[in-house]
């Protein structure tokens, strides 16, 4: 239990439904999709539709989403690929010839096809109940009418200010009269309005065929974009069969690569073979050996993770207990290692959300434009604004990640789920790039070896390795950081705060859910 003396929120319980998002416009909507009927995935869809208009530096219908669903509160988890494409002609070759040695974050080069608008719509079908019309409605209503800009949104607005500015078009939407909105200043963005209405109307040929998909090409191709209609009319989401580990007595399942949850997995192998529950929970001993299993797991992300067909080892090689026994040995208790070197690792931010309707059914949801305000790149004729996820492909010819014609980026957003006797016991995620393995890690080692609450777990002052540099946040106590350095460690004040969390946790014995938002976000919980 906390403490009351001092500032914080409690956890929120309730027993029938319960929503968490990143921003409580987006919790509102959700439940009212919940009391009128709604299933869990149309609420998800009606909250990540709000946060497109609402957080516009975080996400957007320009963006990509991913998904894993436990209906009727089985073990049975489903995953679902929303990540988009890089265009059928683009070229890792031509890049490298025009001088690139990567794919800068406001390039044109960096915008893949957007695949959220499909996902909402193949998830919609599979798993929804009311009509998209309505999910969207409340979207739509943000976007023509206005929504107050709330704090973190205001905060993250300003820092990208010089980067809002370098395009026409991101600029005049942007920065209104020269300058970012202050927090309560009302914003609207009436095109895009216009453009979640036609979708509404047409569904998602709306978006990726006729007059919208015409507008975007010509935005991307006035931009040197190699995008055509045939790409757009071309994009399609996939369900897909989640990996998973056992951890504890436990089932965490994740996405399958090009999504980097396999990187949680295996730090959470490499984690288990440790007695943590012998260390006090958040002590410099604990996050020492959260930051060596981190660093180790990075490394091999970025050496193997891209499209599942593309990698050159296999999901179950590196899930296999004896690969994590091997690597762990590196490790010791008492001083860093000194042969990771930089890992070229950062932080980015996004929205995620979670849902558990009257039914049991369980969402884990995240939709996403990567870098804060994506590429910057705005088609003013829709309001679409575009990710930037083709950042994180590599230009080196013999990396399995090298960009290629119609090939999906390793992708860092990343929806979480626990399982445990065949029932879902935790749906979850953690935001902010490539933190968000490490930040699921350490969540369900939290509560599972320290057996933390839940909303405790997510204030819980946080660290990140980006490789032979530690960055921490102010919160982290003087004593830890004090230990941490006595290890070796070399740290770093975080600019941002790490990340952020959204989680809900079912309780089958009490027959209740418990629900936590992170307060590094404006989000909240909300339940019946």
């Amino acid at each position: 239990m906390r403490d009351f003396h001092f500032p914080g929120r409690s956890a929120v319980h309730a027993m029938q439904a319960m929503v968490a998002t990143s921003h409580p416009l987006a919790t509102e909507a959700a439940m009212q999709v919940l009391r009128e009927g709604g299933t869990a995935m149309d609420a998800a869809i009606a909250g990540s539709a709000v946060m497109a208009v609402v957080e516009p530096q975080m996400t957007g219908i320009g963006g990509d989403c991913f998904a894993l669903v436990a209906p009727n509160g089985g073990g049975d988890v489903i995953a679902f690929n929303g990540s988009g494409r890089a265009p059928a002609t683009a070229s890792a070759d031509r890049l490298r010839e025009q001088g690139f040695t990567d794919i800068p974050v406001d390039s044109i080069h960096a915008v893949t096809l957007p695949g959220a608008i499909d996902g909402w719509f193949r998830l919609h079908g599979r798993f929804g109940r009311l009509e998209m019309a309505r999910l969207l409605q409340p979207a739509i209503g943000y976007a023509r009418n206005g929504y107050p800009v709330h704090a973190r949104v205001a905060r993250d607005w300003r820092k990208a200010r010089t980067h809002l500015a370098r395009r026409d078009a991101a600029r005049a939407l942007f920065l209104p009269g020269g300058d970012c909105p202050a927090e309560g200043t009302i914003h609207r963005q009436e095109r895009l309005a216009e453009t979640l209405e036609i979708i509404a109307a047409k569904g998602p040929r709306g978006f990726y065929e006729g007059p919208v998909a015409e507008a975007m090409v010509r935005t991307l191709r006035a931009q040197g974009g190699v995008h055509t209609a045939t790409d757009f009319a071309g994009v399609a989401g996939d369900f897909v069969t989640p990996i998973s580990t056992d951890y504890r007595g436990r089932t965490v399942h994740q996405v399958p690569p090009n999504n980097q949850g396999l990187t949680a997995l295996m730090m959470l192998n490499l984690m288990e073979g440790f007695d943590l529950s012998a260390l006090a929970p958040g002590s410099a001993e604990a996050l020492h050996l959260e930051i060596e299993t981190a660093r180790l797991a990075y490394a091999m992300r970025d050496r193997h993770i891209t499209e599942l067909g593309e990698m050159k080892v296999t999901v179950e090689q590196i899930l296999s207990k004896s690969w994590a026994d091997e690597l762990r040995a590196r490790i010791t208790p008492d001083r860093a290692m000194t042969d990771i070197g930089p890992l070229g690792l950062g932080t980015s931010d996004t929205v995620y959300m979670t849902v558990v309707d009257r039914d049991m059914n369980a969402v884990s949801f995240i939709n996403s434009i990567f870098d804060s305000f994506g590429s910057g790149i705005l088609c003013p004729e829709t309001g679409v604004l575009f990710q930037n996820r083709g950042h994180s492909f590599s230009l080196d010819p013999d990396h399995p990640n090298v960009l290629a014609p119609g090939k999906r980026p390793m992708h860092t957003i990343m929806p979480g789920m626990v399982t445990e006797q065949g029932k879902p016991v935790l749906s979850f995620g953690v935001m902010g790039g490539d933190y968000q393995p490490l930040g699921q890690a350490r969540v369900i080692s939290n509560l599972f070896d320290h057996g933390r609450d839940l909303q405790g777990v997510l204030d819980a002052p946080r660290v990140f390795p980006l490789g032979d540099v530690v960055e921490v946040e102010r919160s982290v106590s003087a004593e830890v950081l004090r230990g941490l350095a006595g290890k070796g460690h070399t740290l770093r004040l975080a600019e941002d705060p790490l990340g952020g969390a959204q989680a809900i946790r079912i309780d089958h014995a009490r027959g209740t859910l418990v629900g936590a938002s992170d307060p590094r976000k404006d989000g909240c919980v909300a339940g019946y």
